[in-house]
């Protein structure tokens, strides 16, 4: 009979779009484990996983972090670097320095970054330089956009990466016309929506637009965080204008990131849209609540990467406030439409012609967003693990 290979996995959660990534990635070890996946036979070498958890801090309040933590079932993380805020060379370079102890005591076989923050490509960097091997989820994303911080981290986490695990077949094109060999390439489908799957009907039987005094589909959501939004003050004042208008139309519920909301004040844009009719902005929300609200929308208007994807499969129009998107699926397979947002006047008659169409008779799938993508990725890396010479 074959030895047993152990393998040590080592997550890395930096912000909040990572949590729900690493959430299901985390269960399907432990279902794995649990339900002898890796068991000797035609497969080769029984595989059984351990797994730390890092969490880097970036995001680092209790509603953006330990809330989440909390709703989707994660464990206390095993080391947590507190990086806090900062700029984007202060908080690379904080990972990088506050990490590589971890992973030099850890000395973990795989070392697993989700999405595209800066902790993403920090412990990417951190760990390639240690000679430890990368596995990138939601590997390929590309926006054509370079003035994105997220599209630099994109770019370079997937070439430090050896498994690069993808979400649709664009991302396998993108890495493929990069040169990445074929071999490292993975579609798994999209983590992101495992975890919608097995929560939404959680959120959807709580109170949250009791609580909120919200009618179901007879408003409109906004998440606005993207720099290109809120950091230039003469943009934020065209954005805050648009608020403005939308309120008029219906109601506007806007969960307000910490990070937008000290731009809003620091341009005194808060005094403006605190009372205006039919617009509440409210602190950040939970993941469920989020989800609830959001399933509950007549529209939903963000910036966001992670929100057109979970609009498309729940269903709900959604507004993209850029110019371009990392995720090209969401507009030709989805429900999500890119609206310039220098340009008010194009936002506002988007807004007026989603309004004016009917609803999407039901979500749209693209192939493998059925909620088993963390499973697929599990069993992947267990065929890594069998492949690689014994250490």
């Amino acid at each position: 009979m074959n030895a047993l290979r152990a393998v040590k996995l080592l997550h890395i959660a930096g912000a909040r779009p990572n949590f729900m990534k690493v959430a299901p990635l985390m269960a399907a070890v432990e279902s794995w484990n649990a339900g002898r996946a890796g068991a000797a036979g035609s497969h080769g070498a029984p595989v059984h996983f351990s797994q730390t958890l890092v969490h880097t801090g970036q995001h680092y309040d209790a509603t953006m972090s330990d809330v989440f933590f909390r709703e989707l079932g994660l464990p206390e993380p095993d080391h947590y670097l507190e990086v806090g805020s900062g700029t984007h060379a202060e908080q690379t370079a904080d990972v990088l320095r506050r990490l590589e102890p971890v992973l030099l005591e850890k000395r973990p076989d795989l070392v697993l970054v989700v999405g595209d923050v800066n902790s993403t490509l920090a412990a990417a960097l951190c760990a390639a330089k240690l000679q430890i091997p990368v596995a990138h989820v939601e590997a390929g994303l590309r926006s054509g956009d370079r003035e994105m911080p997220e599209e630099l981290n994109r770019l370079l986490a997937d070439q430090l990466a050896e498994l690069l695990f993808t979400t649709s077949v664009d991302a396998d094109q993108n890495l493929a016309r990069e040169g990445v060999a074929a071999e490292r390439i993975h579609l798994v489908g999209n983590t992101m929506i495992d975890t919608l799957e097995r929560l939404q009907a959680k959120a959807l039987q709580g109170d949250t637009l009791d609580r909120l005094g919200l009618v179901p589909r007879s408003y409109a959501l906004v998440t606005l965080h993207r720099p290109s939004n809120v950091d230039d003050a003469a943009q934020l004042g065209r954005v805050a204008g648009i608020l403005i208008a939308i309120a008029q139309r219906l109601p506007v519920l806007f969960p307000v990131h910490a990070r937008t909301r000290a731009r809003l004040a620091a341009a005194g844009l808060l005094e403006s849209l605190e009372p205006t009719p039919g617009l509440r902005l409210t602190e950040p929300l939970g993941y469920l609540d989020f989800v609830a609200a959001m399933a509950g929308a007549r529209l939903v208007l963000t910036d966001s990467g992670g929100v057109q994807e979970e609009t498309t499969v729940l269903g709900v129009p959604c507004l993209t406030m850029r110019t371009t998107t990392e995720r090209p699926i969401t507009v030709t397979a989805g429900t999500n439409r890119l609206v310039d947002p220098y340009h008010a006047e194009a936002v506002i008659a988007a807004v007026d012609a989603t309004l004016g169409a009917p609803l999407p008779a039901a979500g749209r799938r693209p192939p493998l967003w059925d909620g088993h993508a963390a499973q697929r990725i599990v069993a992947v890396i267990a065929e890594w693990a069998r492949s690689r010479p014994d250490r």
